[in-house]
Formats: structure tokens, sequence, C-alpha cells
């Protein structure tokens, strides 16, 4: 009976994590036959979870939503953590975020065991999350967005630059990330043909298009990272673009999150567009160039001659420096 329980709740966890599964993988990862998981299937059924069974090549296992809330099933370690993120939810810049989340946690708490309502009341004496201080967002709309990231659905919006300016957007959502104490969503934008970043409190006029697409590759570890070369790009005062020996494929591989902008001169060049808001920032990103790669520089006089002086003192300090070995 216990194996049997374990293994309804894995069936609801896969079933909760991905929009649909066929029969065949369902009941690959469960490590059972197709007909034990037919009956696990009716087992969740009688604990009032909707799951949805179609036939044919497309069909296959979801989990549709309910009327009514079924039994929540959770692990201590589930039940800390949801607690704890209901806590932290409050400062993370949600419109009109913490009397809902702390009357959804005073419900949750209500329910559980005598131990568990132990732990969470100490976290929440020792845990203690900066406000967020950005522009709120709705929880609606970060729940749209993240359903349309983990289903690699396509949407469209409206999206109001901070300069006023509106423009309609289609794009292939990512991931949404916090930073800076607002939300921002990554995603291909289908228009530019480029990888983008949108504050999500200036999206407006969210559609779904029922259109997947298969995920593109972030050129980045992690859309956290890739947001952060996208903010370094805001603000600049000086620009130049540096025009390199090296495809624009290779040169992206290469520079990863840092080759925004980067556009193809001919089959074997690239011309990447750099600034700061100082002429020595701007010579930081020349060491970004992969040693053996010819380039040069169009950009103002300064940056020119702080090159020249630049090579010059280093050329003078190597003479002067000894070697070891």
């Amino acid at each position: 009976m216990a194996e049997t329980t374990s293994r309804v709740l894995a069936l609801l966890g896969l079933l909760q994590a991905h929009r649909q599964w066929t029969g065949p993988e369902l009941a690959r990862r469960l490590g059972v036959t197709e007909r034990t998981l037919r009956r696990d299937v009716e087992r969740l059924r009688a604990l009032g979870y909707r799951v949805e069974a179609t036939r044919g090549t497309a069909g296959g296992y979801r989990l549709e939503a309910a009327s009514d809330l079924p039994p929540l099933l959770f692990t201590g370690e589930e039940a800390v953590t949801v607690a704890v993120g209901l806590r932290l939810a409050a400062a993370q810049g949600l419109a009109g975020d913490e009397p809902t989340t702390m009357s959804a946690l005073a419900k949750f708490e209500q329910v559980l065991p005598a131990a568990l309502r132990e732990r969470v009341s100490a976290l929440a004496g020792a845990v203690t999350a900066q406000p967020g201080g950005g522009a709120p967002v709705s929880p609606d709309l970060l729940g749209a967005l993240a359903l349309a990231c983990r289903d690699h659905e396509r949407i469209r919006f409206h999206y109001l630059s901070g300069a006023g300016e509106e423009t309609h957007r289609q794009v292939e959502p990512h991931a949404l990330v916090v930073a800076q104490r607002n939300w921002f969503l990554v995603c291909w934008d289908l228009h530019r043909e480029d990888w983008r970043t949108f504050r999500v409190d200036r999206i407006r006029n969210l559609l779904g298009t029922r259109l997947r697409f298969t995920p593109r590759e972030l050129p980045a570890a992690d859309a956290a990272q890739f947001l952060a070369a996208a903010n370094a790009e805001l603000g600049r005062t000086h620009t130049a673009w540096v025009v390199m020996d090296l495809p624009l494929d290779r040169m992206r591989d290469a520079f990863g999150p840092w080759a925004g902008g980067a556009q193809a001169e001919g089959e074997g060049r690239t011309r990447w567009p750099i600034g700061g808001r100082s002429v020595p920032e701007m010579l930081n990103a020349l060491v970004w160039v992969p040693e053996g790669v010819r380039y040069v520089v169009e950009g103002p006089p300064e940056l020119v001659t702080a090159m020249r002086e630049t090579a010059g003192r280093m050329a003078d300090a190597a003479r002067r420096s000894s070697v070891d070995g």
C-alpha cells in the first residue's frame, strides 16, 4: 500500500510538472505497465484530481484545472518550503501581495501538523526579506507568463518602454528573473530575431497564441546571467564598433551573453558594438576579443588615442619587466 501511495504521488508530481505526457512515457518513468498506470490515474481521479486522457498519436494524459481544490499532499520539506516561500513573496513586488500571501500562509499553517508548524514559525523569526521597492506586477500576469515559459507557448503583448513608446511584440518566453527589485521576462523576440529582456510591469494585453516552439539555447549559463549582461548595456554614454575577422556564429560562441548586438559583416567578419560610461571602460571590452583574432575599432578619436597610449605603456612595461624561468 505504501508503495502504491508513493507511486501515485510520483504520478501527480509528473502531471503537475509538465503540460501533457504520453502513456508509454509516464509508465516508463514510473517503472510500471500501462495497465498499472491507468489504475493509478483512476486513484488520482478518486481523490478529486481531474486527469484528462485522450487517444491517438497526439493523445496522452494531462492534469486539468478543477472547480474544487483537491487534497494537497506535501512532504515535510515541501511544506516548509511553501510556507517560507509565501513569507518571502510579500517582498518581491507583487501587486497587493502582502495581504494575499499572509492570508494564504495563515490558512496553510492552520492545517500543518504541530511539528511542522513549529519549524515554520521558527524560520519566520529567522528569515528576513528586503522589501522589493520595484514596480508592482500582477500575480495573474506572472502566472500566465510562467505557464507560457513552462509550456513553450509563443505569446503576444504590448510593451511600454521607459520613454513611453509602445510596441507590439511576439516572443518565445524562456524564463522569469527577479533583479534590481523588478521582474523581467527573458525571451526570444521573433521580430528582432534576437534575445531580449522585458520588464514585466511594462507588459500590457498579454495574449497566448497556442503555438508551441522548440526552446532555443540561451547564450548564457542561465537567464540571470543573461539579464545581468543585458543590463550592463544600459546607461552607456560612449559607443564604438569593433570589426573583427571572426564569423558571427563563432563570435557568439566565444562571447556568450556579451555578444548582444553583434552583426555579420560578410561571411567571415563580425561587427560588435561596445560602449561604456567612460573611455577606460570601453577599453576593458577589447579584452574579450580572442587571442589571434585581428580587429579594427571604429569609434571616437579619444578611444583610438587611449588605445595607442595604453599599448605604448604596456609595451614599455613589458620591456622593463623580468620573466621568471
